[in-house]
């Protein structure tokens, strides 16, 4: 195995598929992906399944993770945003795994990519972006006018807030994809130190590498969490125009 710590971001061929001059090809990022889907699902099924009065363990956590995201909605969308829960349940749960994942020996993180985390944030702009105007017309367009504000300053204002509007995607993206480049370079770099280190001086960097590992866990759900609450709160810029 390479001690490059960048390495590991490599993408990697498995399935070579070309489709009209565009390179389509099943990679070890779409490995990680599926196996993201099929883990969530496979939780979401087992926990579900057996509908039991007093849950058990799997019930529980399954319940547990709806639950947390449904109050997430409720509480930064309002009660109009329960039709959009769906959605951000799947972007939380998707992202969250695929970080849990990504912290397994010999997996891929594919949140560690720009390309993947921008993917999702345009989706989740564009998105937000079509409700609000689909739910207000050419009315949506005064969000970028600041209430209050005199008339003088608008030409100065007006521009800074579509900036700020367009931005958006880029910090949702670039956010979960530093993070997490960040938190995986750093353990491999540690974990290169152990062998060449041996008995004597290993124990340092192994340790070190050990917090990290726990620290990355918390990463992983900090991560999700905020990739998902941002979306709730710029789908309640989009219904409610604040």
């Amino acid at each position: 195995m390479s001690n490059n710590p960048l390495h590991q971001f490599q993408i990697n061929t498995i399935v070579p598929v070309e489709f009209a001059g565009i390179d389509a090809s099943f990679t070890n990022s779409a490995v990680a992906m599926v196996a993201t889907v099929a883990v969530v699902s496979i939780f979401l099924i087992m926990g579900m399944g057996s509908r039991a009065l007093v849950p058990g363990r799997w019930q529980s956590m399954a319940e547990l993770s709806y639950s947390f995201v449904a109050d997430m909605v409720r509480d930064n969308v309002g009660n109009e945003g329960r039709k959009y829960f769906p959605i951000i349940f799947s972007l939380f749960m998707f992202i969250l795994f695929g970080n849990f994942l990504g912290l397994l020996p010999y997996s891929f993180t594919f949140t560690s990519h720009v390309a993947v985390t921008f993917t999702l944030a345009m989706a989740v702009f564009i998105g937000v972006t079509l409700i609000g105007i689909a739910r207000h017309g050419l009315h949506f367009f005064t969000f970028f006018v600041p209430g209050g504000v005199p008339a003088v300053m608008l030409p100065l204002l007006v521009p800074i807030e579509i900036i700020s509007y367009l931005s958006r995607p880029v910090s949702l993206s670039i956010r979960l994809f530093a993070n997490m480049t960040a938190g995986h370079t750093m353990m491999k770099v540690f974990a290169a130190f152990i062998v060449p280190l041996g008995f004597l001086g290993g124990w340092a960097p192994f340790a070190v590498d050990v917090a990290l590992t726990g620290f990355e866990f918390l990463v992983a759900f900090l991560q999700a969490y905020v990739f998902a609450v941002l979306t709730c709160i710029y789908l309640n810029d989009s219904i409610h125009l604040h």
